[in-house]
């Protein structure tokens, strides 16, 4: 099974308290079960019993986490090597539950929809290829401040859309079919020639970085996340910015920050002159509703609705939120929090 490359995590982590604070999901429904040692409980009981492994418990709470890798981050000794990659024994729980045939028929469901959907499309022509992932296109407000910004800036630019590009699929634990979606995407990418592919979504550059590197996927262009390719532009000086000054609060993605360290929304930020008001009193939790697990908001509705409305409660009267999620956008706008994007933010400051 794939969860016995990380037998050290549930050994450590099964006995481990410390992180407990930083589980979302655990946060809101009070269960022990929902928490990274839960979790990893329910692991070691598999490693123990395989027989175990279509527990319907069992397979539900792991399909409820929000694999935030918050819990990861903040592992002590995970900056130097040592600490335990709670995210990776969750994906290979899933991984495990699929391949013996016990994923649910609701996360199966999802799979075979996103499987389906590939039908790349690419509009216009330029330097530029941005991607427009499918929670992306469901905010018109986003694509819209994209093509302001590039416009304004004189960036040529094309668009590519049409479906999954392996992100949710491995997520969901399906990873041969996230590997033919990688591919499928890279060979459409790729046969255009465009240089620089730009993307508004983490998990997307997240998996254009990281996932299609791990599966041996060639993707030509350089991968740049939106804020930061805003903040070259600036410095280069093709891009003017207001200064906004104004306080609000930066909701850091959890893909942006425990997965790819990347801080280029926080200078994105400063160079708009947005004071970053920290949000709530706890700076390692992760406040996106649960961007990591992409799919969250539609396998367990009721559950990423109460993580969006423990964040809408706790904000600031006066102090606007901003995400870099178009999905985390959308389900605090729901939840009635008054929340932008970076590219939005970024759209309005524009001279």
């Amino acid at each position: 099974m794939q969860i016995n490359q990380f037998n050290e995590v549930i050994s450590a982590c099964r006995f481990c308290f410390m992180c407990r604070h930083l589980s979302a999901v655990g946060l809101v429904s009070c269960r022990e079960s929902d928490t990274p040692r839960g979790r990893a409980l329910i692991a070691d009981r598999i490693r123990m019993h395989p027989e175990e492994l279509g527990n319907p418990d069992f397979v539900d709470t792991i399909y409820r986490s929000d694999l935030s890798g918050a819990n990861r981050f903040h592992c002590d000794g995970y900056h130097d090597g040592s600490g335990y990659d709670e995210v990776g024994l969750q994906l290979a729980l899933r991984r495990d539950i699929v391949e013996a045939g016990f994923a649910p028929e609701s996360v199966k469901a999802i799979a075979a929809e996103f499987q389906s959907s590939e039908n790349w499309s690419i509009e216009g022509s330029g330097e530029v290829l941005y991607f427009i992932d499918p929670c992306t296109a469901a905010r018109p407000d986003t694509t819209a401040a994209v093509a302001k910004v590039l416009n304004r800036a004189g960036v040529p630019f094309a668009t590519i859309r049409g479906g999954c590009i392996g992100k949710a699929l491995a997520v969901l634990g399906f990873a041969s079919e996230a590997e033919t979606a990688m591919r499928k995407f890279a060979a459409a990418v790729n046969a255009t020639g465009i240089k620089t592919l730009l993307v508004s979504s983490p998990a997307a550059a997240d998996a254009l970085r990281n996932d299609f590197k791990t599966a041996g996927v060639e993707l030509k262009p350089e991968v740049r996340f939106t804020a930061g390719y805003f903040v070259e532009l600036a410095e280069k000086g093709k891009l003017r910015f207001s200064t906004r000054n104004f306080a609000a609060s930066y909701l850091a993605s959890d893909y942006l920050k425990n997965y790819l360290r990347c801080d280029c929304a926080e200078k994105l930020l400063a160079l708009l002159g947005i004071e970053n008001r920290q949000f709530g009193t706890n700076p390692e939790e992760s406040f996106t509703a649960g961007e990591g697990a992409l799919v969250l908001a539609r396998l367990h509705p009721e559950l990423a609705k109460q993580l969006a409305a423990r964040i809408a409660a706790r904000a600031e009267p006066g102090i606007p939120l901003i995400t870099a999620s178009a999905y985390t956008a959308d389900l605090l706008a729901a939840a009635g929090a008054d929340v932008s994007t970076l590219d939005e933010v970024a759209a309005e400051a524009l001279c």
